[in-house]
């Protein structure tokens, strides 16, 4: 098959795949949390029925052209992290799921991670909703302060590997083993900014149903809810991937990247359930305390390691 289609159609893929893995993950964290409250909870399958049931609907607030812009833009920055993120790396997938790699792509994703959020806010802003204006800025303040030591963590990494390529560390784990073993202190930095990353509790102050009456997606409704809800399946999904890229060296086939994607995932998730809500400074505090820490660690292990 000639090169070009074989990449049409592992981008085709790869979204896919994202989007079913991703909502599966996401109805699944709606059982859990439900049975440690000893409720039932819906089924593992009800965000595809949510999501189709939005897409079949319209809506009739119209704040202006932002407002149409915001979330189109946050599906355009989880679809571009997701297609410089390594899926399948075996024999068998990595034509079809090598994707847009290239030197120094680990810096491009730290930049792109935010352009979505920062997207967000500009159409959220023009909503006038006070409920969202403060998520936003909820949001936006706990932002700073998870991707401190989130940074940290990967400058650790670039540090000892010598590379800001993701196939790069995974070659690097090829012969030297998992990252999260010879880097323990980045991959501690890493996931204690992950819990963060997920917006679960305690973390989960942008959102805060009780109490902002969901946040950011209170004016968002039918289609806008939709596309907002793909675009957070398929980036929850990209997240989680490139954990396991950088830190567990990828996945040869979907049984394993199922296994290690649902590992990392169940950290917040089981953190997040029992665990009451953070106030917005308190949160910041956490990130800026231990997991900043680690992070600064790590780099002083990985310059004299």
């Amino acid at each position: 098959m000639d090169e070009f289609w074989m990449k049409i159609i592992g981008f085709v893929a790869t979204v896919l795949l994202a989007f079913v893995v991703g909502a599966v993950y996401g109805g699944l964290v709606r059982k859990i949390i439900a049975r440690t409250q000893n409720r039932i909870g819906p089924p593992w399958y009800q965000n595809f029925i949510d999501i189709l049931k939005l897409y079949s609907k319209s809506s009739a607030i119209n704040h202006g052209f932002m407002q149409h812009i915001a979330p189109a833009m946050a599906i355009t920055a989880s679809v571009t992290v997701l297609m410089f993120v390594p899926v399948l790396t075996g024999d068998g997938w990595f034509p079809w799921f090598e994707n847009l790699n290239f030197k120094g792509d680990l810096i491009f994703l730290v930049y792109m991670m935010v352009f979505g959020s920062l997207g967000m806010a500009l159409g959220i802003g023009q909503t006038g909703n006070p409920n969202a204006a403060i998520g936003v800025s909820r949001g936006l303040s706990m932002m700073v302060g998870y991707e401190i030591p989130f940074v940290m963590a990967l400058v650790a990494l670039m540090v000892q590997t010598e590379t800001t390529s993701i196939t790069g560390l995974m070659e690097y784990q090829d012969q030297h083993g998992w990252l999260m073993f010879s880097s323990p202190f980045a991959f501690i930095a890493a996931v204690m900014a992950m819990l963060g990353m997920f917006h679960y509790g305690p973390f989960d102050v942008a959102f805060a149903p009780s109490e902002l009456a969901s946040g950011p997606p209170s004016e968002f409704g039918g289609k806008y809810l939709a596309l907002m809800m793909t675009s957070g399946s398929i980036f929850a999904f990209a997240k989680l991937v490139l954990f396991v890229d950088i830190f567990m060296n990828g996945a040869s086939n979907l049984i394993i990247l199922v296994i290690k994607t649902l590992v990392l995932y169940m950290i917040p998730v089981l953190y997040g359930a029992v665990s009451p809500r953070y106030r917005t400074e308190q949160a910041i505090r956490y990130f800026w305390g231990w997991p900043t820490f680690f992070g600064a660690l790590a780099i002083i292990f990985a310059i004299y390691y």
